[in-house]
């Protein structure tokens, strides 16, 4: 009874504390209320875009935006959403100190969400659009695309990332000015330290290998490892071999200079296509047939040109007709190249069915294509 009487005096405000607090609880409510409304809304942008864009624009607009902007919607709404909730803070913006630890997060996530959703729609015009349109100009395609796209995303991540220091008052090209000047000084100190987070740096930017991969080096020290990737550090990367079990540590400028077998990596993809002819194929149709795809895929750049396979055999489902199976495999060293090859697929399949069309072959392709595996053994 004598700890509620303490406690008690603890309640009893004057009249003009008393109307603070309702103050700011009031401007909270109306804060957190437009802060639930900014979600709700912000879910839902994306959907009002699309169908402002399929009932006010031509069909050839839409299109556009189903190719590029169509599998961003996530990130659309997460952008709109972070949008609304960085104008929300306004309401709270009385409340110096708060406001600006909200509003420097806020801003924050505003660039990189706009920088990941820009390098994202940016690799879907290199992949629906860009690669076609290589073509068309007469340039072989082959992976240096996928370097232009790796420079193209260093320099989105560049321009937001000023662009997010200007808003906050920081001259960021100044900043970098003044410590490339300190840098030539602190290099010719620790020349050995930093040639080894130069060979980190490469090491992340070009992936020659990743945590969990096996990998075969030649090492000066050690002679050719074939061993498993447990760690990349700052200054090592880490090794357990394969033999013995022992963990090796390698500086990482020793192994972005070393020669490196990656032989998790070294997998093909099968694709199967199948085509079907609503009538039997006469000899000499066969031969158009495997002239045409083998011409169509052998040009390519990350195909197998001798894996190329075409079987013929009676429909299942219409005995008077013939289907076809195209084999062949795909080669790829991570997810991005072999996404970049079956693009590459899809455009030699509009290529396939208008050489067959103009010879009057009639056929359908089954969708989907499949894709198959064949890992190599270690």
């Amino acid at each position: 009874m004598e700890t509620l009487l303490n406690i008690k005096p603890w309640f009893l405000l004057d009249e003009a504390t008393q109307k603070l607090l309702i103050t700011v609880g009031i401007k909270l409510g109306i804060f957190l209320l437009f802060l639930f409304l900014a979600f709700i809304v912000g879910k839902f942008i994306p959907r009002f875009l699309k169908l402002i864009v399929r009932r006010f624009t031509p069909q050839f607009f839409v299109n556009i935006y189903e190719n590029l902007v169509g599998s961003l919607d996530k990130k659309l709404g997460t952008i709109a959403t972070l949008i609304l909730v960085s104008v929300c803070l306004n309401l709270i913006q009385e409340y110096t100190g708060f406001y600006r630890f909200l509003k420097f997060f806020s801003d924050l996530s505003i660039a990189i969400s706009i920088a990941i959703f820009i390098s994202d729609l940016f690799r879907n015009f290199l992949r629906v659009y860009g690669i076609d349109l290589i073509r068309k100009v007469g340039f072989e395609v082959d992976e240096l695309l996928l370097v232009f796209e790796t420079i193209a995303n260093i320099v989105i991540g560049f321009i937001v990332a000023v662009a997010f220091a200007q808003s906050q008052n920081v001259n960021l090209i100044g900043l970098i000015a003044g410590l490339g000047i300190g840098g030539i000084a602190v290099a010719f100190a620790s020349q050995k330290t930093l040639e080894q987070i130069f060979g980190t740096i490469v090491i992340y930017l070009d992936r020659p290998y990743v945590p969990g991969e096996y990998i075969r080096v030649s090492l000066s020290s050690q002679g050719t490892l074939l061993a498993r990737v447990e760690a990349i550090g700052l200054r090592s990367t880490k090794l357990r071999t394969l033999a013995k079990s022992t963990l090796v540590v390698v500086p990482n400028s020793v192994m972005a200079g070393a020669d490196i077998e990656n032989v998790t990596r070294g997998k093909k993809v099968m694709v199967l296509l199948y085509l079907d002819f609503p009538r039997p194929l006469q000899k000499p149709e066969q031969a158009l047939l495997e002239k045409v795809i083998k011409e169509s895929t052998n040009t390519l750049f990350g195909i197998d040109s001798n894996s190329t396979k075409i079987s013929l055999f009676p429909r299942e489902d219409d005995p008077k007709g013939v289907r076809a199976r195209v084999s062949f495999f795909i080669l790829g060293s991570n997810e991005n190249s072999i996404e970049f090859r079956k693009r590459l697929l899809e455009l030699a399949n509009e290529s396939i069915s208008n050489k067959l069309q103009t010879h009057g072959i009639e056929f359908t392709i089954q969708e989907p294509t499949l894709y198959l595996e064949s890992p190599v053994a270690i």
